[in-house]
């Protein structure tokens, strides 16, 4: 049976990929023909030398990057979804050494936002000789995000998002969960920006974006970009199944900043303080409770591997 051009390995004689190259793959993610279709393409390649970590979970690729770090990894390359991305990059942040993505999650946020393929071939090869950009991260109380993080209504849909349903039925399934908490508590907020007071009342989500589209593939933040050095800051007072219907549509609308229960500014610190505690969040992976939020925009922390821009 004959392979066509696009099904074949990537392997170009004048830009093999050279150096130290370390794969750190969520195993029970898939993408393309899978993990062996990407080892095929990376012996194509040529690359100078191969590491290769596979863990259960996301939250077990700290350990790995930090072991392909010390074993002198030249370019990441992460097998997974944002949550993967996220946990990745935490580590990755500082380091000048850049992350290539192979979007092989349920949302796929962040590369999705950059314009990398979805396809294996393609997406490889971005990763391995695309131009490498600096961009920013966020930080949330001395963790690293790349889409974005919240707390409050946000959190407690993330939180209560049931993997197995996410993974069937994607973003339905954060509308699904979200159908739970349309009454939205509403709890005293207070925020400030670049040390100024910026909200000081009640409210029921505080969201801080990286780029334009968040959790569920919501455009939520129509002028955020990962390279301004700066975050978008959003505050909702929605609370019951009305409100949020009208947040909500407005959102997947693309015009967030039209409603009336929505404030949005941008900025490069923010503190945040509930009544009471809240659930947040970071790129879609739950953590826990807190009364404070202190959040900074991370000016060009994280190196990616990016496709050519447009002619």
């Amino acid at each position: 049976m004959s392979t066509s051009i696009a099904d074949r390995p990537v392997a170009d004689p004048a830009t093999r990929a050279a150096g130290v190259v370390a794969v750190v793959a969520h195993r029970k993610k898939t993408f393309g023909g899978g993990l062996d279709e990407l080892r095929t393409h990376l012996i194509a390649a040529e690359v100078g030398r191969l590491l290769w970590y596979e863990v259960p979970k996301s939250r077990k690729a700290p350990k790995k990057i930090r072991k392909a770090l010390d074993q002198g990894a030249e370019l990441i390359l992460v097998w997974g979804g944002d949550g993967m991305v996220q946990r990745c990059a935490d580590t990755l942040a500082g380091t000048d050494v850049p992350m290539g993505i192979l979007p092989a999650g349920t949302a796929n946020l962040f590369a999705g936002n950059l314009g990398i393929p979805t396809d294996l071939p393609e997406a490889l090869r971005v990763a391995l000789h695309g131009p490498q950009r600096k961009l920013d991260l966020g930080r949330l109380n001395g963790e690293h995000f790349a889409v974005m993080a919240g707390a409050g209504f946000d959190g407690d849909l993330i939180r209560d998002a049931d993997r197995k349903l996410k993974g069937r039925l994607g973003r339905i399934a954060y509308v699904w969960t979200g159908l739970r908490h349309v009454r939205g508590e509403l709890i005293h907020t207070r925020i400030r920006v670049d040390g100024a007071d910026w909200f000081d009342g009640e409210a029921s989500c505080v969201l801080f974006g990286n780029i334009g589209t968040i959790t569920g593939g919501i455009p939520a933040f129509d002028d955020a970009r990962p390279d301004d050095g700066a975050l978008e800051i959003g505050v909702s007072t929605a609370s019951g199944a009305v409100d949020w219907a009208r947040t909500l549509g407005r959102m997947a609308a693309g015009r967030s900043a039209d409603s009336p229960l929505v404030r949005i500014t941008r900025g490069r610190k923010v503190q945040v303080r509930f009544a009471a505690p809240k659930t947040y969040e970071l790129d879609g992976g739950a953590r826990g409770t807190t009364r404070r939020l202190k959040v900074k925009a991370m000016p060009g922390a994280l190196t990616v591997c990016c496709p050519d821009p447009p002619r």
